[in-house]
């Protein structure tokens, strides 16, 4: 700034570098404290982690691995897939899913929160590092480094999953196709002061009929109004 010719105080830097999770000069040589870290990346952070649900196939109960990723800033959520045996084979075809040029849901992020679970292998974090994305590695047994994926995963079996008995893979992905249009579009979220992620038209309208849409037989809801 001087170089340009603008004389900018020290408060005023102060100020700047705080408003974006930067520590001052002395404390940035020392580690970064996890807060900072988050605030200084919040746009460009995502999180990854698996669930797993048993399902009845022809081979009877069948334990399937659910891999899904959030993008933290909006908590807009990706279901990456979902496989009895996520090899490492599995798990480099989700990595290039993921950084696909074109439809890739981790285009515009640089850091991947994951956990140390050994289906993130080096081969899987290295697809990732070479598309500009680096796999944040997460201390072992430390879930409230990563709350707000966590904070997901309890909500799709509570809400959904656990509540069902599921026969075969298609109905399984039927039925988180349909919770997160749900979770999108239809649930508010504490976290994003009681808004909807995905918000349609009619939020909000205050004249028209109340209308009540349903999911999974009734057991997800959501109420609006109607086009008057």
């Amino acid at each position: 700034m001087a170089n340009l010719g603008h004389q900018v105080s020290d408060a005023a830097v102060g100020s700047i570098l705080r408003n974006h999770g930067i520590d001052p000069a002395p404390d940035r040589s020392r580690q970064t404290a996890w807060k900072s870290f988050l605030k200084a990346h919040w746009d460009v952070l995502a999180a990854i982690d698996f669930t797993t649900i048993e399902i009845w196939t022809k081979e009877g109960l069948t334990t399937f691995y659910l891999l899904f990723v959030m993008e933290i800033a909006t908590r807009r959520v990706y279901f990456a897939g979902c496989t009895p045996n996520p090899d490492d084979p599995w798990m480099m075809q989700m990595a290039r899913n993921l950084t696909d040029l074109t439809h890739g849901f981790l285009l515009s992020k640089r850091f991947l929160l994951m956990d140390r679970d050994s289906k993130f292998s080096e081969d899987f974090r290295s697809i990732l590092k070479q598309s500009g994305t680096e796999s944040v590695r997460l201390p072992p047994r430390s879930p409230n480094l990563s709350p707000h994926i966590e904070r997901f995963m309890l909500s799709v079996k509570r809400e959904c999953l656990q509540r069902m008995v599921l026969f075969g893979e298609e109905s399984l992905r039927r039925a988180i196709r349909d919770f997160l249009a749900h979770y999108h579009a239809e649930r508010n979220h504490q976290s994003l002061d009681n808004r909807l992620i995905e918000p349609d038209e009619e939020v909000g309208r205050t004249t028209g009929e109340i209308a009540c849409r349903e999911r999974l037989g009734g057991m997800l809801r959501y109420y609006y109004r109607k086009v008057a």
